[in-house]
């Protein structure tokens, strides 16, 4: 199950926020097709975030083909967006993997290692993460 991280500060809109932590999770394998999302009032109690701002977010990831509203059982997740080639046994995945390692072994702290990243990202993909 996922669980929602809300930044009041980020100047992102809430649902917004519920929408692209799915669809992270959804990237990163952690939920799969056929997962059911948590509740509007499970997400209200563990967030502080108004029901009807979550079931705005179900709504978007409904009509994106995401998940879909099953009558009294809940949201259930309907497709991945894992990429072939990410998945856990990918060759570029632990290509990462033992780069992150080396990066630990040469001291580097998880900051440090997110602004090298960053910073290569920036390099390869100039428009930022939606950039092909």
């Amino acid at each position: 199950m996922v669980v929602f991280r809300i930044d009041r500060r980020s100047g992102v809109a809430t649902y917004l926020q519920i929408v692209r932590q799915v669809e992270q999770a959804l990237r990163m394998g952690a939920l799969e097709e056929g997962d059911r999302l948590p509740t509007a009032a499970q997400v209200a109690a563990e967030t502080k975030v108004n029901p009807n701002t979550t079931l705005k977010a179900y709504r978007e990831l409904e009509r994106a083909g995401l998940a879909e509203v099953r009558q009294g059982a809940g949201t259930f997740i309907t497709r991945s967006l894992v990429p072939p080639q990410s998945g856990p046994d990918s060759p570029l995945r632990t290509s990462l993997a033992e780069w992150l390692n080396e990066a630990r072994a040469q001291g580097l702290s998880g900051p440090e290692v997110d602004a090298l990243f960053r910073s290569a990202f920036a390099a390869v993909y100039p428009g930022g993460a939606d950039a092909g």
